[in-house]
């Protein structure tokens, strides 16, 4: 006797369609060019296989019982599904990576990232798309480790100008020292000098990167520190006062422009970061036509500019 996994094959599926479909052996015979007994000894061995009654055979008509249209359900889905796995490795084939891994860093405007990735599957492309949500050195410890192919990356890129990675600058991002009204720096004098800020909670976005050493920016020796996941969170913190800090200037401005937040002057350097993406090349060859996609995406004036600006504020 068959197994299950032998009876089961995606032509015996196909016939069970045929036969639920015309309604009789006789007529799914008749357009599957084959004799009746055939049909009938074919959907017996599966029957037995799986120890059920597909058909209800009491009449002329071949009804499906409950099990047999259950069997139809999911077997429609499985010819479906081997359809969609034919098709995909055609067009791998012809140069569409099976997957394209890309690492976003905090610091990247995420609508912009949303509308690359829509634009990118109204091709229908062969690829699935994963993003990474990542922060300081972990958006380039995920391309480093082969966790990503494609990195859009902030702080810890000085680096990747090493064998088997490229980098391209997309810009700078402004950031903006930036307290609560009711926080106690918004009352003290400008500049604010470093001694000042110390005696004050800051708030940092915690680094990522699972191993090796993490990147800290914008915190002075000895300050305390609330440390939170995302960029969104430390405005949020920002906002309710619980601690102060730099913030992006095009996503601390809406805030500003409310009163929800004060800008204030620092003693310090004016602080600013380069951003870039970075993507892995393998074996000198060409890239993928996902990664190349989103590579010719990123030369666009419009695309970097739109990468690093303004973005929806929380509660706003």
């Amino acid at each position: 006797m068959l197994t299950p996994r032998e009876a089961l094959t995606p032509d015996a599926l196909a016939m069970l369609q045929v036969i639920a479909r015309t309604g009789s052996f006789a007529a799914a015979a008749r357009a599957m060019n084959v004799v009746p007994s055939a049909l009938t000894y074919r959907v017996r061995q599966i029957e037995d296989a799986l120890d059920v009654l597909l058909f209800d055979r009491s009449s002329r008509q071949a009804r499906l019982t409950e099990a047999g249209a259950e069997l139809l359900r999911e077997g429609g889905r499985l010819l479906a599904d081997i359809d969609a796995v034919a098709n995909r490795v055609k067009r791998v084939a012809t140069g569409w990576e099976a997957q394209l891994t890309i690492a976003v860093d905090g610091l990247i405007n995420r609508l912009t990232v949303m509308e690359l990735c829509e634009a990118f599957f109204a091709m229908n492309p062969p690829t699935r798309l994963k993003l990474r949500d990542e922060v300081l050195s972990g958006t380039l410890e995920a391309l480093t480790s082969g966790q990503a192919d494609l990195a859009l990356a902030g702080m810890g890129v000085e680096g990747a100008s090493t064998a088997g990675l490229k980098r391209e600058n997309i810009g700078e991002i402004g950031f903006v020292f930036a307290v609560a009204p009711h926080h106690p720096l918004a009352r003290e004098p400008e500049p604010l000098s470093d001694e000042v800020i110390r005696q004050h909670r800051a708030v940092a976005i915690a680094d990522s990167n699972p191993r090796g050493t993490a990147i800290t920016t914008g915190l002075l020796p000895g300050q305390d520190v609330f440390t939170v996941g995302s960029v969104e969170a430390k405005v949020d913190a920002h906002v309710r006062g619980i601690g102060a800090g730099f913030l992006m200037s095009c996503l601390a401005q809406p805030y500003i422009d409310s009163g929800r937040l004060v800008a204030k002057a620092v003693a310090r350097t004016e602080r600013k970061v380069q951003v870039s993406y970075v993507w892995l090349t393998r074996d000198r060859s060409e890239p993928g036509r996902a990664l190349q996609w989103w590579l010719e995406q990123l030369k666009r004036p419009v695309t970097r500019r739109a990468l690093l600006g303004d973005r929806p504020g929380i509660g706003l």
